[in-house]
């Protein structure tokens, strides 16, 4: 089978900067059209990059773009999204589902406030998501096109030391984990894949540079997921379902040994270790 994106249409939430950017430009490099869903429209000096931004990055590779300003915590803004997408281009193939929250503190740090946004971005949100794409992914099935949905979470493992230091983080990354096991079963029938997909190492995300004390020099690139979600998505959607990818097994599996050119710093060996990887 001939592996390529061309002419797919992507869902992609948390679209604007990062690793959901990342995967959109990896998308469009094949030709396919991009529907960026996230919230920054106005430029955040914290914060680079914006819907706009991004949908010039995606046309510039090679792809069409759809701008979709949306709070994934909205489900009538979701609903909203997808109409825009199937208006612009007719269907949805692939959903990502990489929007995400994160705090990581111990319980009396905290906030119920933070505690809720966790939830509701990583899980409600990544649930609200598949559900409202999820006609458009059996069409996609009916007709032959390979469908998938990705979320961007970790291999589940019930061990104290991943809840320990950050229990409502973990709970919330592992709720969408729980839709990648659950969908794929539910969706089985269908056709239509269900995977997640985490990276070995810490990736240098603006996200990641809020976080005091990391150093991105021991960071890799988040062209890493990019490319090993595009080894997925790529991947038939009736037989590639279920499962739980780890970026750099992936992409070894496929023959991609030489992992220097996703460095911040080539040369690094000694890279932070990201969370949930035994």
């Amino acid at each position: 089978m001939t592996r390529s994106l061309q002419g797919k249409t992507l869902f992609i939430t948390g679209a604007s900067r990062g690793i959901g950017l990342a995967i959109a430009l990896r998308a469009a490099r094949d030709g396919a059209n991009i529907v960026l869903v996230a919230k920054t429209i106005d430029p955040n000096p914290k914060l680079p990059g914006t819907l706009h931004s991004a949908a010039e990055q995606v046309v510039a590779a090679g792809g069409q773009a759809l701008v979709v300003p949306t709070d994934i915590r909205d489900e009538n803004a979701v609903a909203a999204a997808v109409r825009a997408a199937l208006e612009r281009f007719g269907g949805i193939d692939i959903l990502v589902n990489n929007a995400s929250a994160i705090q990581l503190t111990p319980t009396a740090a905290t906030p119920m406030k933070r505690f809720d946004l966790m939830f509701d971005v990583n899980v409600r949100g990544t649930y609200c998501c598949t559900q409202a794409c999820l006609p458009a992914l059996i069409e996609s099935a009916l007709a032959g096109r390979n469908p998938h949905v990705l979320n961007m979470s970790p291999p589940l493992s019930m061990r104290e030391h991943w809840f320990r230091p950050h229990v409502a983080y973990t709970m919330a990354k592992y709720g969408m984990s729980e839709c990648t096991l659950g969908h794929a079963g539910e969706f089985r029938p269908h056709g239509i894949a269900v995977n997640s997909l985490w990276p070995r190492t810490a990736i240098a995300t603006a996200a990641l540079q809020m976080i005091p004390g990391v150093d991105l020099n021991k960071c890799r690139q988040p062209e890493i997921l990019a490319d090993a979600a595009w080894w997925i998505l790529t991947s038939p959607s009736k037989s590639t379902t279920g499962q739980f990818f780890i970026d750099d097994e992936l992409l070894a599996s496929h023959g991609v040994h030489d992992l220097d050119r996703y460095a911040v710093l080539p040369g690094t060996t000694d890279f932070i270790p990201d969370f949930f990887v035994d």
